[in-house]
């Protein structure tokens, strides 16, 4: 597959922060615990050619990562934004480059780059798709499911999700909530496309509960062990016929690599926030397809404007497995964009308008809004 082309350099002249507080349809249960309200930064790049924007997928509190909002207000505010607009012109190849020598805080840094990306593309009337290499104009949609109140509340829940069309089921986890709510969903379902997700949960004294799950013919196991467990991932993978996926344990190309090398996965979760951004995410891509190791993009309860992009993300040809590019209306009675993602057909669309091919809708955006702020030059 040819490289795309790199993209138009910007001027950028500002910045925008906001704080965002957008009730969930339902509370959302993983392991690590329940979000009622999503919590995310949205980016606005200003620039002499037009705006663009981007999404900091971090959460309130530093369960999932160690990154946090108030901590990705902080260092984009701080050091992150400071540096962009130091460079005043750059390209989006060049944001990542810039950025570098503050350490980690990846979802940061990705949804700056996401918002100059965007500008970018707008200016070229190219949308994100083409840019970073999609092939199917839409893609299979799979849902996550949180952890429920009970199994049969589980089971009514996904067969609601099986009635609306999603193509594959995937389950959060937890010890004593793991085998029989497994079983439970295939007793019920038969042979759908499932799997489960552990989120960290587990540790390798958790083995034999692990193996238990093999009986379930899942597509994977995402996640069982914690995120530096590289080497206990490598000693459950060779006990376990299920195929072990990583997410948190993926941070970047080296680490993928790192993984592959020690047989610690052989399914990789690519989420662009989690990686420090969408350029580096396909590149992550790239290096599985060589590898023949199928890889899906997990999601982290988006607005419109990084589900659009995941959606242009997971349309490149290595995404073979249905990845978490759900409709905005599992989560969010009201969205930020004018044009939601929706479901047709176990099916959403890939944009293929300027840029994310999204138009943010202004008065949810401020009606959202908790807190906001402008950085100029």
């Amino acid at each position: 597959m040819p490289s795309p082309q790199s993209c138009r350099s910007v001027t950028l002249d500002g910045i925008e922060l906001r704080v965002l507080h957008i009730p969930l349809v339902s509370p959302f249960t993983t392991s690590f615990g329940t979000e009622s309200v999503r919590e995310v930064i949205v980016v606005r790049a200003l620039t002499s050619d037009g705006e663009g924007w981007g999404e900091i997928v971090t959460q309130e509190a530093p369960l999932y990562s160690s990154e946090y909002t108030q901590g990705a207000w902080d260092v984009a505010r701080r050091f992150l934004i400071p540096a962009l607009l130091d460079r005043h012109r750059l390209a989006p190849e060049e944001v990542a480059g810039t950025l570098a020598p503050i350490v980690g805080h990846r979802m940061a840094k990705a949804g700056l780059e996401l918002a100059v990306l965007d500008a970018s593309l707008r200016s070229e009337g190219r949308s994100l798709g083409e840019r970073l290499g999609a092939v199917v104009p839409r893609i299979p949609s799979g849902v996550s499911v949180g952890i429920q109140r009970d199994a049969s509340t589980l089971v009514d829940t996904v067969a609601g999700y099986l009635a609306e069309g999603y193509r594959r089921i995937k389950i959060k986890i937890k010890p004593g909530r793991d085998v029989a709510d497994t079983a439970a969903v295939r007793d019920a379902f038969g042979d759908i496309p499932l799997q489960v997700d552990a989120n960290s949960a587990y540790t390798l004294a958790d083995i034999d509960t692990l193996v238990e799950l093999d009986r379930f013919d899942l597509l994977l196991i995402e996640q069982p062990l914690q995120e530096d467990d590289l080497v206990d991932h490598a000693t459950l993978a060779e006990r376990l016929s299920t195929p072990v996926c990583l997410d948190e344990s993926i941070t970047s190309f080296k680490a993928a690599g790192d993984a592959l090398a020690l047989g610690a996965a052989s399914v990789i979760n690519i989420k662009a926030g989690r990686v420090g951004g969408y350029l580096e995410a396909v590149r992550i891509h790239d290096l599985c397809r060589n590898a023949d190791v199928p890889v899906w993009c997990g999601g982290m309860l988006e607005t419109g404007i990084g589900r659009a992009a995941n959606a242009a993300l997971a349309a490149l040809p290595g995404f073979t497995l249905p990845g978490d590019v759900s409709a905005s209306n599992r989560f969010y009675t009201q969205d930020i964009v004018r044009d939601p993602i929706t479901l047709v057909d176990g099916h959403v669309d890939v944009p293929t308008g300027p840029g994310l091919g999204i138009e943010i809708d202004p008065v949810a955006l401020d009606e959202f809004t908790v807190l906001r702020e402008e950085v100029r030059r």
